[in-house]
């Protein structure tokens, strides 16, 4: 179909307006003046300004005609499908509602016909239930009793086996029970379970009594336990081979018995925590619970477990508290005694057996069950004998260290160190820990040799020159370190780090305290020792700070929060102390650093004080009077400067001797610049200088005192800038002077408009002379001071 012509659109617009005539006032008079336009528009189109072509108007009207007539049947084609669709559409909705209406009421009929037979039905329901009631209840007793017949069937085949000497039978039998056991272990039947278990522990005890006695016998064959060092084979020379067998199997017995061993021991762990302990309260189990034991080395540590308790138990004399040594020692002795015998007789048995587990391993664990109650016991009781607890701490210090080293305990089992952990234990220890330190403390300060050093003698081990009271005191930090080092909680760690914190601070305290003493004479040996003394610390702290253990601690307070080691920073700080920038340390090196400079100050000071009166000659000599350098046969010092050069030559002698490395350069590059201060102010711009006085002066400074420092650094000259640059100024020929003096006054007297023009700045020129210290303003006076001018 050909798309519509315009005239088309137009009379469809127009049709739609016929059928849809709602429009307000408005609406009609848009839609006239858009058909008015429309009209023009479309005339000018089809005829245009060409009256001739008028003639094309009957044709237009013509088709127009057409179009209109075809718009009218199209018109009159929709208008009279409509009502026939709509009475469909009825239609179709009244059937479905005859549908439904028949539809509901087939369901009002099936649910009533239900409802009946539901009734009718409920009296043979009831009786099925209590019928599968009684079923399911015969099932379970049927189910009971064949539990209980097969209880019985175990009981008698180990019965059978044991009295036929088959004793793999009998493990087997055993170990069905204890899988039985576990099957029950949610069951609601108490009896059941009770009867089982007591069987099971009655014939596992029966088993496991008899493997024990015969795997005595064979120990004992083997010379087991060992007491003392083996002087002789460890296999027999008559059957050996036979008891070796014996030996393996049963090991492997014992071994096949261990599920059984297990469950039984869970129980009774399990019954016993419902029993109040009588033991303290610092238990000797450690926080993890251990696996068990390993069934043949529990046999094997009961011989060793008698002999421990009878010696350190009771009343005998070996069980001293002030004698911890003894029973640590005996165990450790006994460790290494066995182990020839455990890696060579059990270890390989294990091995073969498919058990992975070390058998000397195991024998250090049941040995340190014995060792845990009983340094358990006895820390509890020495809480108020504060030699007798660091003793015991010592030893299991010791201990600890020689189980760790000597025989590759792994450190992933527990040692002795959680002992130490308990609250009650740890605090005493804390307490003990610092006033032991403050009594070393007190008596290392009053002691006769406090503030010499033990290395005075020997210069190589000498440069850091600490007092024997500040490296003792060093010496006791470390000490402490390495006693907390090993601990396995960085929470206690950083309670020690703490204390050795509050320690350095007590003792920076005392030193300040010492040192306000001898600030009366600072340049006495006790105060350089004092400043050195605080040196030290300061240097080890620093090094200590990027040492991995204090770094892994400070790792350990950021990720912890702990209130005690960062007690007082700031959010920046603690940032600061994550990122590794700084250390725990930084609070006592900036007192340390202060205390440190106040003396360094105090120290310069002092020597200052007896320099510038030894230097009052110097500065009052007639500088202006001194002849020329020509007129003099040879140039010697200034017999007023021999005072000022001979202290200073002493001064730096003695800091030498007796201040630090790293003191003494602080020192006399500080005495330097100080002196340098001193010379220019008193000594250069107070006086007026001839042509002779401005050369010995320069004659002075850089043959006599700058040699002074020429021994500790190659150009000494460069701590003494303005001395030099002035006597550079001072012993200018003339001509040289004048042309700088008049370059100068010049340059001071350009207006601002000026500046810029191209001339070079008079800075310039005194870098050409190697004055770069002076301001021009300072070169100007300098040059004033100069009394060899033309015409004067």
């Amino acid at each position: 179909m050909a798309a519509p012509t315009t005239v088309q659109q137009t009379m469809s617009k127009r049709t739609d307006n016929i059928l849809n005539p709602v429009y307000t006032s408005s609406q009609d008079s848009e839609c006239f003046s858009a058909d008015s336009d429309y009209l023009v528009e479309f005339l000018e189109k089809e005829v245009g300004s060409d009256l001739k072509s008028l003639k094309k108007v009957g044709e237009m009207l013509d088709r127009l005609r057409e179009e209109n007539t075809v718009l009218e049947e199209q018109v009159v084609t929709v208008s009279s499908s409509v009502p026939p669709q709509v009475s469909a559409a009825l239609s179709a909705a009244e059937e479905a509602t005859c549908s439904l209406q028949e539809l509901l009421q087939r369901e009002r009929l099936i649910s009533n016909k239900l409802h009946q037979h539901l009734q009718g039905a409920q009296p043979w329901m009831d009786n099925l239930g209590q019928t599968l009631s009684q079923v399911d209840t015969i099932e379970r007793h049927v189910k009971y009793l064949r539990c209980l017949q097969h209880i019985e069937e175990l009981s008698a085949a180990v019965q059978q086996c044991l009295m036929t000497s088959s004793v793999w039978e009998a493990i087997r039998a055993v170990d069905s029970m204890a899988a039985l056991d576990a099957g029950l272990n949610q069951s609601g039947c108490s009896h059941l379970q009770d009867f089982l278990r007591e069987t099971l522990h009655f014939w596992h005890k029966i088993i496991k009594d008899r493997l024990a006695s015969d795997f005595e016998k064979v120990l004992t064959q083997l010379h087991w336990p060992i007491i003392s060092p083996p002087t002789q084979s460890l296999t027999p020379t008559a059957n050996g081979q036979e008891i070796n067998s014996q030996l393996e199997l049963l090991v492997t017995q014992l071994l096949a018995l261990q599920t059984s061993d297990d469950l039984i021991s869970q129980r009774a762990s399990a019954s016993s925590q419902g029993v109040p302990s009588t033991q303290p309260a610092s238990s000797a189990m450690p926080p993890s619970k251990a696996a068990p034991l390993c069934l043949p080395i529990q046999i094997m540590l009961q011989p060793l477990s008698k002999r421990f308790r009878y010696h350190f138990y009771g009343n005998r004399q070996t069980n001293s508290l002030s004698k911890p040594e003894w029973y640590l020692t005996q165990v450790l002795m006994w460790m290494g005694n066995s182990s020839a015998f455990m890696e060579e007789k059990i270890q390989p048995i294990l091995d073969r057996a498919g058990a992975t587990i070390s058998a000397m391993v195991e024998l250090c664990r049941g040995l340190l069950t014995l060792v845990q109650e009983k340094v358990a016991s006895d820390a509890s009781r020495l809480l108020y004998d504060d030699a007798l607890f660091c003793h015991l701490v010592e030893e299991v210090l010791q201990f600890e260290k020689e189980l760790r080293s000597n025989h590759s305990y792994p450190a992933v089992l527990p040692g002795l160190l959680h002992l130490l952990l308990e609250d009650a234990i740890l605090q005493k220890w804390l307490t003990v820990e610092k006033k032991m330190a403050v009594e070393k403390m007190d008596a290392m300060l009053s002691a006769e040799g406090a503030w010499s050093s033990q290395y005075k003698d020997i210069s190589d081990m000498d440069e850091l020159k600490a007092p024997d009271c500040a490296e003792t005191f060093m010496t006791l930090l470390q000490v402490i370190t390495e006693r907390y080092r090993a601990l396995p909680c960085p929470p206690a760690q950083l309670k020690f780090l703490d204390l050795q914190r509050e320690l350095v601070d007590d003792f920076r305290i005392r030193l300040t305290q010492v040192m306000k003493e001898e600030s009366r004479c600072p340049l006495g040996a006790r105060y350089c020792a004092i400043l050195n003394a605080v040196n030290y610390i300061s240097t080890i702290l620093g090094d200590w700070g990027d040492n991995v253990f204090f770094l892994q601690l400070q790792q350990a307070a950021v990720s912890l929060g702990e209130d005690g080691v960062l007690k007082g920073l700031g959010v920046m700080e603690v940032g600061r102390l994550a990122s590794l920038e700084g250390s725990l340390f930084e609070g006592l090196l900036a007192l340390l650093d202060r205390l440190k400079g106040d003396m360094m100050g105090r120290l310069l000071e002092w020597t200052m004080r007896e320099i510038t009166e030894k230097a009052k000659p110097y500065s009052q000599d007639r500088w202006l009077s001194l002849p020329p350098q020509q007129d003099q046969s040879t140039m010697t010092l200034s017999s007023s400067a021999c005072p000022m050069m001979l202290c200073v030559r002493d001064r730096l002698l003695n800091f030498h001797q007796v201040l630090s490395l790293s003191l003494f350069q602080l020192a006399w590059q500080g005495l330097a610049e100080r002196l340098d201060h001193v010379l220019y102010q008193d000594v250069i711009l107070s006086n007026h200088f001839s042509e002779g006085g401005a050369a010995q002066l320069q004659f002075d400074m850089t043959r006599n005192l700058f040699p002074l420092f020429g021994h500790y650094c190659k150009r000494p000259e460069n701590f003494f800038k303005h001395v030099k640059e002035a006597c550079i100024i001072l012993c200018l020929n003339v001509g040289s002077a004048i042309l700088l003096r008049d370059l100068l006054k010049e340059s001071e007297d350009e207006t601002k408009d000026w500046a810029g023009v191209g001339d070079p700045p008079p800075e310039s020129a005194l870098n050409e002379l190697g004055v770069y210290c002076l301001a021009p303003c300072d070169v100007l006076i300098l040059l004033n001071l100069r009394a060899s001018w033309p015409g004067q």
